[in-house]
């Protein structure tokens, strides 16, 4: 399928989904991280769900990531499709951006070839790791800017579609897709 058409069906599946499977979905994705040996590394960047856009709840994994003493990273929307990282620290003060993303208003910046670990955000995802998400870039120049061996763990409510038809050459493909029935490696 085109990226378009899956950006259509996945918003139209998620939004028939109620707060309470997704809140389930969120515990059990965050149950399957613990099989993937990522647990030496030190700094994980995480995005902060979008409620209204029924994502999956990434606070279960932002508590795990804590409980064991891992740095956490989270993003804010800069100029043009970047984004800027920061450690989320108990005094870290959150507000909504225009989409409604929740993000740190400062903080203690963590460059890109810091992060060990990338927690990504998608709609929908194939069986070989490449992903669809929002169509806004963001992450793809944020994953290019990190270090090649930088794991890259797609986050999902579905499981993987066959293929993506229309690949673009700047897409980063996943390591890993976690979703409520396993894990996914490539």
């Amino acid at each position: 399928m085109l990226k378009h058409e899956l950006r259509i069906k996945y918003k139209n599946l998620r939004e028939e989904m109620n707060s309470s499977i997704i809140s389930d979905y969120s515990i059990l994705l965050a149950n399957h991280v613990l099989q993937i040996p990522i647990w030496d590394f030190f700094y994980f960047h995480i995005f902060l769900s979008i409620e209204k856009n029924k994502e999956i709840d990434t606070l279960p994994m932002i508590t795990l990531l804590q409980g064991k003493d891992k740095n956490v990273v989270i993003p804010k929307v800069s100029s043009g499709n970047s984004m800027e990282n920061y450690l989320l620290t108990d005094s870290t003060v959150l507000k909504k951006n225009k989409w409604h993303i929740p993000e740190p208003i400062d903080g203690v910046k963590i460059p890109e070839n810091q992060i060990d670990v990338v927690f990504v955000p998608l709609l929908a995802f194939d069986a070989t790791g490449n992903r669809v998400g929002y169509g806004k870039g963001y992450y793809d120049t944020f994953l290019h800017r990190c270090r090649p061996e930088t794991i890259k763990i797609g986050l999902s409510l579905f499981e993987a579609e066959d293929g993506i038809s229309d690949i673009h050459e700047n897409d980063v493909k996943l390591n890993y897709c976690v979703t409520p029935k396993k894990v996914y490696k490539f």
